[in-house]
């Protein structure tokens, strides 16, 4: 317990609990661990280690200065999770629409196109809403309009940007926005935005709170300049629902209405291209009669219980049924060449079974959102 302080015959002992810490000398390993090799000298392995430094602060340089102070693993996940790397979709595989696609081109291509020439009051706006009936075409419209515009497209939802630790969800939205930054042209796609930002109250969840805030401090361009082209997306069947500062944010409100007649058929028309099929343009005719009601998303759906008819007839015979030992009859593989092509009688078949998934309540709620907040058509 006790310990000696010197040698000069004096009990100088004191506990060595009082006794200040000091830490262990630690001896430093040479500067050379494997000796050098014959006729290498010192200037040469003083030249070597000079070398690396200047890789070494390259791989500081090849940091964006927008991303600069952001967390690299937040940079490396948005990257993974939220960069959409998808097929490319353009305006004439989206059958209709054609004053929305009016509008989005004047209001968004048109300014990434021709940068120079939006200047002043004619800046490109931040923020565009797509509201609608589920199903009418609404995440299809923003991936066109990052393919149309040669830009970034972030696709983004809830779960990509909430977080079970503390101030993480804020991180990301704040990552997001310097990401895109450096990515820009870029276009920021949010499905259902709805359930992101909700209209804020004060029984509401702290950390949900802290990331709406976040999110609309960010998207007003608190980290952006006037001359950054990064564009917010939002798609929604709920807009009621929207905060009113996030409904400020988005300039223009497109709603996307369900299609029209001709839409339908042109629709059903581009379907029925992908495989063999004796549907004549009178019976589509009709068939755009019969889908009356129906968003884009049910008119695909037919058209896809329609193609199956031919495959029941050859997997299942005339008359079998499932019961009397109709599944399975048919074993080994199948060539192509044994399908009928698609008829009428097919769809007739595959209407009883699909039905439109759009209310006349819910057509009603979108019309009044349209007529009080919506962009009208001149």
């Amino acid at each position: 317990m006790y310990d000696d302080d010197d040698d000069d015959g004096v009990d100088n002992r004191k506990p060595s609990h009082l006794r200040p810490f000091k830490p262990p000398f630690r001896v430093e390993p040479p500067a050379a661990t494997a000796p050098a090799h014959a006729g290498q000298s010192a200037a040469t392995t003083t030249t070597t280690t000079a070398a690396r430094k200047p890789t070494q602060a390259g791989k500081a340089e090849d940091v964006h200065p927008r991303l600069k102070g952001i967390d690299p693993e937040l940079v490396e996940r948005i990257e993974n999770e939220i960069l959409e790397m998808g097929q490319k979709v353009t305006f004439g595989d989206i059958s209709g629409l054609a004053f929305a696609k009016e509008c989005i081109e004047e209001l968004v291509v048109w300014p990434v196109l021709n940068p120079q020439l939006y200047s002043g009051l004619r800046q490109l706006p931040k923020g565009l809403l797509l509201f609608g009936p589920p199903g009418t075409g609404k995440t299809l419209i923003g991936k066109a309009i990052a393919h149309e515009c040669n830009a970034t497209f972030f696709s983004v939802s809830a779960s990509s940007l909430t977080s079970k630790w503390i101030g993480e969800g804020e991180k990301t939205v704040r990552a997001m926005f310097a990401v895109a930054a450096a990515r820009q042209p870029s276009v920021i796609f949010i499905d259902e935005i709805d359930s992101l930002l909700t209209q804020r109250s004060a029984d509401e969840n702290e950390a949900s709170r802290r990331i709406k805030t976040e999110f609309l401090v960010q998207f007003d361009g608190a980290a952006t300049t006037a001359e950054d082209v990064i564009l917010v997306i939002g798609a929604t069947n709920r807009p009621q629902e929207l905060d009113e500062a996030a409904r400020r944010r988005f300039v223009r409100r497109l709603y996307i209405p369900l299609p029209e007649r001709e839409s339908r058929v042109a629709l059903l028309k581009h379907l029925l291209l992908k495989n063999a099929s004796d549907v004549s343009a009178a019976e589509l005719e009709e068939l755009g009669d019969l889908t009356e009601g129906y968003s884009g998303a049910d008119v695909t759906n037919l058209a896809r219980e329609a193609a199956m008819g031919p495959l029941r007839d050859v997997m299942r015979p005339v008359g079998g049924a499932a019961g009397a030992g109709g599944i399975g009859q048919k074993k080994g593989k199948i060539s192509s060449d044994a399908l009928r092509p698609i008829n009428r009688q097919d769809f007739a078949v595959a209407l009883k079974s699909v039905k439109p998934s759009v209310s006349n309540v819910d057509l009603g709620l979108y019309e009044d959102f349209n007529r009080q907040f919506g962009t009208q058509k001149l």
